[in-house]
């Protein structure tokens, strides 16, 4: 039988950077919050201590850091024609565990979204026409524009401590010939701080990407340029370029992270309570499921207790909300046969693309050096930027040279044509290693009608429960937009003048590979949307099933975007929040109505 605990106002499931927030927000409106992350307790100090965080043994070839597979995990597969298998080892994306999440172990790369990706579909058939879009591909508009969220990207950046440059402010044009970008949306407020230096690599990718005709810019980066104290009163120190960002606590105080940034506030706040490894196991809902009751979670001794609360925010990693959803059941499952369902639904991923240019020894750019959102990027063919009707595909990507800092063990990169092992391999390390840069193509994923989540009917957690079950595998989109955006990127590449490059887009035998790492910007599953049909919370956040819960995070992401995910995560917790407190806790029920 489960423990039964006190009733709290609010609970919270994990506590990454949608968790912190939604904490903050909900105790500042006088609630009793209670946060429960599944992993240990985490922090600068002591598990980003100096010096012993600098070991890539442990954090990045270890992953100390994220999800023990063991104990869950998901299955995969490419298509419904095939038995998923489980991902055993933390390889193509790494979701966090422990308290802060991917928030902590992320690199800090801070963008706004696009805002015409905020609604994909009406852009594309208003400027394109309907049969543009391709018939499986079930992109959608998010039910909130760039104007609304603006306010809250720009508190999310004041939090965080972001380091950039301003194209426009207010209407006014302040970053031309700056750094500034002119493709970004404008801004209510300059960033918090100036844009970080930019390494070697940067400075070589800038001056050729003029050269080529391009527009680059100043990434926006949560790693400060400056010391700051956010309006939380979090102190951060400036960043020292260690080279240690992404799988790691920064010990410089540096990166924005939910342990730096809001946590220390939160500790003062009498109404907040955190519990770690506390494994969230289902939503508990009324016998009508009209409404949740609070939850159900297994301790750290193996005991099952139930949490009553009057509000439930699932804020975990992307795949785990959808999973909660899918086990708690809230809402209709999505069915890739019919289309009907909409949670799993659109789950999407990032298209990524890589150019490595190697070059003579007299050509240091020393990749040790470096910071997990510092870099230069190029907005030319992101988003709708271009003419897409002659291209024949939907979706945009930046490209970029973000210098995060390579390591000795797990960044060692080769020419082609080297030996994996032996003295010529050894040779073309030391030739290699500080004479490189690398590139990339961040594509922006769509959603298809087969690339979606389920229950697993054969495996199972340490819990008994069904895994989640990923569908998914590159489609022909996909492969153009790689190909098109590696044709676009060579040519800066080539102005380099390096000795050689190598890098090949995907192409019509590509599939989705779990071996080799990509990013960790898993999106949808739980979209929002104006429609419960295709949607499974409305712009709030908010279940269209089950008023009393918020699921929010990147799983709301109708598709994937251009940009890095975080941004707009914080963004849309901030919205939520807001709305919660001004408008849901004065009449509880719907915030739209189906």
């Amino acid at each position: 039988m489960a423990t039964l605990m006190k009733k709290k106002d609010v609970v919270i499931v994990g506590f990454g950077w949608v968790g912190a927030i939604m904490a903050k927000e909900l105790t500042e409106a006088g609630l009793n919050v209670v946060a429960l992350e599944r992993g240990p307790m985490r922090d600068t100090y002591p598990d980003g201590s100096y010096p012993q965080v600098i070991d890539e043994l442990t954090y990045n070839i270890r992953r100390k850091l994220f999800q023990d597979l063991s104990k869950s995990t998901v299955t995969i597969r490419h298509n419904s024609s095939q038995t998923a298998v489980p991902y055993r080892q933390l390889a193509a994306f790494l979701p966090g565990t422990g308290v802060g999440g991917a928030g902590l172990h992320w690199s800090g790369v801070h963008f706004r979204i696009d805002p015409i990706e905020l609604r994909m579909r009406s852009h594309y058939e208003e400027r394109y026409g309907k049969n543009f879009i391709p018939k499986d591909m079930t992109i959608q508009d998010f039910g909130v524009t760039y104007d609304e969220l603006e306010p809250y990207f720009d508190k999310a950046e004041k939090v965080f401590g972001t380091s950039g440059t301003a194209w426009s402010i207010k209407g006014k044009v302040v970053g031309e010939g700056k750094g500034g970008n002119r493709f970004a949306p404008d801004r209510s407020d300059d960033f918090p701080l100036p844009a970080q230096k930019n390494t070697y690599s940067a400075q070589l990718f800038e001056k050729a990407a003029r050269e080529v005709g391009y527009h680059p810019y100043n990434l926006p980066s949560a790693n400060t340029s400056d010391s700051y104290t956010n309006p939380y009163g979090a102190q951060m120190g400036p960043c020292n370029f260690c080279g240690f960002c992404s799988g790691y606590a920064c010990y410089m105080y540096s990166k924005a992270s939910p342990n730096v940034n809001i946590l220390p506030a939160l500790r003062m706040e009498k109404r907040f309570e955190l519990r770690t490894n506390a494994n969230v196991l289902k939503v508990n809902l009324t016998d009508d499921k009209s409404r949740a009751t609070g939850v159900t979670y297994v301790d750290a001794q193996g005991r099952e207790v139930e949490q009553p609360a009057d509000l439930v925010i699932l804020g975990a990693f992307q795949f785990h909300n959808v999973h909660l959803m899918l086990l708690s059941g809230i809402g209709k499952p999505y069915d890739p046969v019919t289309g009907e369902g909409v949670v799993g639904r659109n789950f999407a991923y990032q298209n990524m693309t890589t150019i490595k240019a190697f070059f003579d020894k007299n050509v240091h750019t020393n990749p040790f050096i470096g910071a997990g959102g510092n870099g230069v990027g190029v907005d030319d063919f992101n988003a709708d930027n271009f003419d897409h009707a002659k291209e024949g595909f939907v979706g945009g990507s930046p490209f970029w040279v973000n210098q995060a800092g390579t390591k000795p063990i797990s960044g060692v990169p080769t020419p082609a044509g080297t030996p994996n092992w032996g003295s010529e391999w050894k040779a073309a390390v030391a030739d290699s290693y500080t004479h490189h840069v690398s590139m990339d193509a961040h594509g922006a994923h769509q959603s298809y009608r087969n690339n979606y989540l389920d229950l697993d009917p054969n495996y199972k957690n340490v819990f008994g429960q069904p895994l989640l079950r990923m569908t998914f595998d590159w489609q022909e989109n996909d492969i153009k937009m790689a190909q098109f955006m590696f044709n676009k990127m060579e040519p800066i590449a080539k102005a380099m003048n390096p000795k050689h490059i190598i890098g090949s887009p995907k192409n019509a035998d590509s599939h989705f590979d779990t071996t080799s790492y990509q990013t960790t910007h898993m999106n949808g599953g739980a979209v929002m949307g104006e429609d419960p049909k295709t949607s499974a919370v409305n712009r709030y956040l908010q279940s269209w099933d089950v008023h009393n819960v918020f699921s929010i995070g990147a799983s709301a992401f109708p598709q994937g975007l251009g940009y890095n995910p975080t941004g707009t995560v914080a963004a849309l917790a901030y919205w939520s929040a807001r709305a919660i407190r001004e408008q849901y806790l004065k009449n509880p029920g719907p915030l739209v109505q189906a």
